[in-house]
């Protein structure tokens, strides 16, 4: 019997040692090639999946979303390695992962099934192996920045055309009423349309500024992908006068060289020569006003995008809200918005915008600079002579009138007339002139820029 016992383990461990040879091992592994990352830079996702035979068919997966992040597939590639003897292959798909949420964000778990067929076979069995998340840290921009200027890219183009009458293209002139176009196209590489922010653009004086609708697009080969956004601003010329147009500074962070860079589109100064004909002014202004509603009530109908700083859980509460008040914006938002154009562009052609300008001079202290702004705001009120001798021996104070009659020449104009301490005299006249007596009463009667 002992020996009858003997034989039976023997045999039962010969058996166990065939069946363990013929058994498959098929499972998946995910990682990450970095763990921790700032908001918007990306994170390379590896998803694998090994078999000790061979794959039948192709392993896809398609995109994978990823809450809080943009998530874009990227390229397959065939693997192997070698194990006590047994060799496993295998196919890895590299995903790359864009955290646009502060906080952590999880790449989930994968329900994978791949067709494999058992040792010593040929045909494809169905097998279903299950991934582990992956947990990723994302921190906020560097406190130098604010999240409307954070780029993480691998590089960063810059381009502009400009369009517009003739004589813009010799002499960089323009005459009142005239419109340039502006077209500025930003390419960003190692990262998504959706995080490169839009342009800030600077307010013009004398200027009226009707931005088009931004295009962007994603691109994507074998080896890398990039991102392009193209925004257009048009200008409305309607003061004669120099105007300069200041330069723009767009910065990225680039990861791997851990280094901050920058690209620049020069300034550009531009002539604007007076125009016989206003009522040109009047129809380009109206023009521009019309198809700046249309695109904006494109936009309004379109679904929004995801865009950096709004996650999916955020969106949902904003899209509660915009439900909420959309009766009330259907019926009284065009009014709105076209009662504040209304009243912005006579902010732009009303005596306190040229006071305002004046006193922005004054700040300075240069005093030709001084006298050119005082004389274009003297030339808003109407005065029965257009000077400064006779504004100021009527509406001025003893102080001031006296200051005028004391101060030394310099060039053409008193420098004494604007010291500090007669900022305060000088809005007194004003006040005189109008006939506005309290703060009250001037708030009444002149519009102020909101």
């Amino acid at each position: 019997m002992a020996r009858n016992g003997r034989l039976i383990a023997a045999v039962g461990l010969f058996l166990g040692l065939c069946m363990q040879s013929l058994a498959q091992t098929i499972w998946a592994d995910v990682t990450v090639n970095k763990s921790s990352v700032y908001v918007g830079e990306p994170v390379e996702v590896s998803v694998k999946v090994y078999t000790s035979t061979w794959f039948t068919t192709g392993l896809d997966l398609g995109n994978i979303k990823v809450k809080d992040a943009f998530s874009v597939y990227f390229r397959p590639v065939s693997i192997s390695f070698q194990r006590d003897g047994q060799t496993y292959a295998g196919v890895q798909q590299i995903y790359h992962v864009f955290p646009y949420e502060v906080g952590q964000v999880t790449f989930p778990v994968l329900d994978i099934e791949v067709e494999s067929p058992a040792p010593r076979g040929f045909k494809g069995i169905k097998h279903s192996v299950k991934s582990k998340e992956r947990i990723i840290t994302v921190k906020p921009p560097p406190s130098s920045f604010s999240s409307g200027e954070w780029l993480v890219a691998g590089g960063l183009s810059a381009s502009e055309q400009w369009t517009g009458p003739d004589s813009y293209r010799d002499r960089k002139q323009v005459k009142v009423g005239d419109v340039l176009e502006r077209k500025i196209t930003r390419t960003a590489y190692s990262t998504v349309a959706e995080l490169i922010p839009p342009i800030v653009w600077d307010s013009l004086p004398g200027v009226s500024e009707y931005p088009a609708r931004s295009a962007v697009s994603n691109h994507k080969d074998k080896t890398s992908f990039s991102a392009t956004r193209t925004e257009t601003m048009r200008y409305l010329f309607e003061k004669e006068g120099e105007v300069t147009i200041p330069e723009m500074v767009f910065t990225w962070y680039n990861s791997s060289h851990k280094k901050l860079y920058k690209r620049t589109l020069k300034a550009v100064t531009v002539q604007v020569a007076p125009n016989p004909d206003l009522g040109v002014l009047a129809s380009v202004r109206d023009s521009l006003a019309q198809q700046q509603e249309e695109i904006l009530a494109e936009e309004a109908s379109e679904k929004p995008r995801l865009i950096l700083g709004m996650s999916p859980r955020r969106f949902v509460v904003f899209a509660v809200l915009v439900f909420g008040g959309a009766l009330v914006l259907f019926f009284f938002g065009k009014k709105v918005l076209l009662l504040y154009r209304q009243r912005h562009q006579a902010y732009l052609h009303s005596e306190r915008y040229y006071w305002d300008l004046f006193r922005k001079e004054y700040s300075k202290g240069n005093p030709s600079s001084i006298a050119k702004a005082l004389y274009r705001w003297l030339d808003e009120l109407h005065l029965a002579e257009p000077t400064v001798a006779y504004f100021v021996q009527h509406y001025g104070a003893p102080v001031l009138q006296k200051s005028l009659e004391t101060a030394k020449p310099s060039g053409n104009w008193p420098v004494g007339a604007f010291e500090k301490r007669l900022e305060g005299d000088w809005a007194k006249a004003r006040e005189n002139c109008l006939g506005v007596r309290s703060k009250p009463e001037a708030e009444a009667r002149l519009w102020v820029n909101p």
